[in-house]
């Protein structure tokens, strides 16, 4: 069995059950761990050590996560879109790719660029509004944080039928939520992936909100049922446990890379915080739901199985703690002694080459900062 299929009822509406028999999930809520012949060989070599390095990764994007919504809160950053409550479904699915693969993610997948190894000043560059874009995507192999819902699954397959003609055995994935998935661009994608077989994951976090829209609403069915309809196989896992979803990962990159074609991934989580720092959820989110999933929290599970194990030691926490503090620090020092942009960086970056309508833009703008004292030209915003 190579992918785990849901079996729907008819008429369902509520999707907020994270612990029915259709998800794949290795270790329970309560930190225990269930076995899967399916789903286990994918994970037979993550030894203790490993599940701590998990753990760590967990901890230290929460921390991340946290510290950068203060920075927002401070004034420091614009926005911020918190990722609180998904950092399994971003630690287990990072950490399963491979160099060479490429990650076109969308806003929200702070954790992921953080396993990419993206620079802590990089990670808040754009949201400080001092840049276009963050990093470089061909460093890291990883494209800068989309925000126009769902392009990115385009970007991903167009650039998985480019390594189908190298033939490269690297694997495209692009990152999306619920939402996403009634986006034309979405299906658009999964029409051309499951067309030309493409070495493509389509990997969505379905953390129940587009913004205030519950995913009720828009999916009378699941959402892993809808890319079997374009021919792609799915797989429904358990998003807030990080085995299953290191395991679910591992084995749609396998079919990728042996010309199996693309996967559909839905990683069942819970967008614990707001949609970004712009955003009221309370006016929208029953509290009861956030106590139900704050019981399913994937990093309290981990860290309970790890002391079932008698792997969670003093010294563990004391290091992860320390490592997340001094990471949070890092990161806080390179924003708020980030140099501002020249005021002409605005039109840098743009376009890949010369643009002579973007060149006359700039240049009227600069003879516009020109005409106020001093010289705003260089270094300084207008």
């Amino acid at each position: 069995m190579l992918v785990h299929e849901l079996s729907l009822a008819s008429g369902e509406q509520e999707l907020q059950d994270p612990s029915g028999e259709d998800l794949v999930q290795l270790i329970s809520p309560e930190g225990r761990r269930r076995k899967n012949s399916d789903f286990d060989p994918w994970v037979e070599d993550v030894t203790d050590t490993r599940l701590a390095s998990l753990y760590e990764d967990m901890v230290v994007i929460r921390r991340i996560d946290t510290e950068a919504t203060y920075l927002q809160r401070q004034g420091e950053l614009a926005l911020w879109p918190p990722l609180l409550g998904q950092e399994a479904a971003q630690v287990g699915s990072g950490r399963a790719l491979r160099n060479e693969d490429f990650v076109f993610p969308s806003y929200r997948e702070n954790g992921v660029a953080y396993c990419r190894g993206v620079d802590l000043g990089d990670l808040v560059r754009v949201w400080r509004g001092n840049a276009h874009s963050g990093w470089d995507p061909f460093q890291l192999n990883m494209a800068t944080p989309q925000v126009i819902i769902g392009a990115q699954t385009l970007h991903a397959t167009g650039y998985a039928m480019g390594i189908q003609q190298d033939g490269s055995d690297a694997v495209a994935l692009a990152y999306f939520g619920d939402g996403a998935t009634s986006q034309g661009d979405v299906n658009e994608a999964m029409v051309f992936a499951a067309s030309f077989r493409v070495p493509v994951i389509f990997f969505c976090q379905n953390n129940q909100w587009a913004i205030s829209e519950p995913v009720g609403l828009q999916a009378q069915v699941s959402l892993s049922s809808r890319p079997l309809g374009f021919g792609i196989p799915s797989v429904r896992v358990d998003g807030n446990d990080v085995l299953a979803v290191l395991a679910a990962t591992r084995l749609a990159l396998h079919r990728a890379r042996t010309d199996g074609g693309p996967t559909f991934i839905e990683a069942v989580t819970y967008r614990m915080g707001p949609h970004t720092t712009a955003d009221d959820p309370t006016r929208y989110r029953d509290p009861l739901d956030l106590e139900m999933w704050a019981a399913k929290d994937p990093i309290a599970r981990l860290e309970a199985l790890l002391k079932e194990k008698g792997a969670l030691t003093p010294e563990l926490e004391s290091s992860v703690a320390a490592k997340a503090d001094g990471v949070a620090k890092e990161m806080r020092e390179a924003c708020i002694t980030m140099p501002p942009p020249a005021a002409l960086d605005l039109f840098s970056h743009v376009y890949s080459e010369p643009h002579s309508a973007l060149e006359t833009q700039k240049t009227n703008y600069a003879r516009y900062l020109q005409t106020f004292e001093g010289d705003p030209v260089e270094g300084m915003n207008p």
